[in-house]
């Protein structure tokens, strides 16, 4: 990989950084990065623009930890079934707000 997709992915990795804390909910987050990643999958975009998409932006965007914080918040209080229901509830909504966004995409062009 050429230098430039890393400066280009640092880059991105800041802007989506800067966005999240920006905005501040776990949750919109997640429903909005997985929308937008299904809208850009769909697409043919060249291998070194979805490597700075996927890894840089969207990776620190829609962080994992930011998920598992959430989850540990509700474990830590000692409410299982909240949990179960909070941890299939997120997964399920995100994989469907991603296929909504890959069939937008694909309505569009």
């Amino acid at each position: 990989m050429k230098i430039n997709n890393f400066i280009y992915i640092l880059l991105t990795a800041y802007l989506a950084t800067f966005l999240r804390l920006t905005i501040n909910n776990n949750f919109l987050i997640s429903i909005i990065g997985s929308f937008l990643v299904g809208f850009l999958i769909s697409k043919r975009l060249s291998n070194s623009i979805e490597k700075i998409l996927l890894s840089g932006f969207f990776s620190c965007f829609t962080s994992f930890s930011g998920f598992i914080y959430f989850l540990y918040k509700i474990l830590d209080q000692g409410e299982w079934i909240k949990f179960i229901i909070f941890f299939n509830l997120i997964i399920i909504v995100n994989l469907f707000t991603m296929l909504f966004g890959f069939l937008i995409s694909r309505k569009i062009t």
